[in-house]
């Protein structure tokens, strides 16, 4: 029973995995054991990100640059990292974009940027690896980011951002069917709102942040090391009869 949540051996891809929960979730899985491969467009960002996590748990983590929206990208991505470390066991995808707009006024260049990010670049991985190294093997894990957003609605211009939430929920039920027969579980993490570096200034802001602590039961902001221990029960051995589901990380936020 101790060695269940231990990933020893086993090679994770984190699409995302430079900064705020990417980072984070990357940070968690390596000090399980797996050898960790973070990717995103900014191979500068990725290789700082790799270091850090790397000085962080004393192990090696490779960085790799792919474009999440571009299905050639990502299948030399996944075509390369097998030839690098012999396989993957695990996918996390990690990325996530959100831009606010009023919905009587949304442009849709925007609502596509959305759309190609979090929903196409979430279906792009899993097909990849699916394709590439879990039905051969007829194992994996998929980890996909989803969101509080992606089940309950919520004005302030957030009308993009639900949607892609909702239908990376969708992505992750139906994948979990689809796949269950090559032993491919495919599950989802949903956050309430996480301070990264992209809402840092709600937290430096006292009396923004106090306004969100009240919506949260547990009475505090997330963090991205917050989700770092539903990931990494999701990828070890203590869910292998875990599948379709998602565990909302969110401070009893949808309770």
């Amino acid at each position: 029973m101790t060695d269940m949540f231990r990933l020893d051996g086993k090679v994770a891809l984190v699409m995302g995995g430079a900064g705020g929960i990417g980072e984070a979730i990357s940070v968690g899985l390596s000090r399980q054991g797996a050898k960790v491969v973070i990717s995103s467009r900014n191979q500068k960002a990725i290789d700082e990100a790799a270091k850090k996590i790397s000085a962080e748990t004393g192990n090696e983590v490779l960085a790799e640059a792919s474009d999440v929206t571009n299905e050639a990208s990502v299948a030399k991505l996944v075509s390369d990292v097998v030839a690098k470390c012999g396989t993957i066991d695990i996918l996390v995808n990690a990325m996530g974009w959100n831009i606010k707009r009023d919905a009587f006024d949304y442009p849709m260049e925007d609502w596509r940027k959305l759309m190609d990010i979090n929903i196409t670049g979430t279906m792009i991985a899993c097909k990849q690896v699916g394709q590439q190294v879990f039905k051969a093997k007829k194992a994996g894990k998929i980890v996909n980011l989803s969101s509080v957003r992606g089940i309950r609605g919520k004005d302030g211009g957030n009308v993009g951002y639900s949607a892609t939430k909702g239908a990376v929920e969708m992505i992750t039920k139906s994948l979990a069917l689809e796949w269950a027969p090559f032993n491919i579980n495919v599950n989802a993490i949903g956050p309430a709102l996480v301070i990264t570096p992209g809402t840092i200034h709600i937290k430096n802001n006292p009396e923004l942040a106090e306004k969100y602590k009240k919506m949260v039961p547990l009475g505090r902001l997330g963090m991205p090391e917050d989700m770092a221990g539903a990931v990494i029960f999701l990828c070890s051995p203590a869910s292998d009869f875990v599948t379709g589901q998602t565990i909302f990380v969110d401070g009893g936020t949808t309770a």
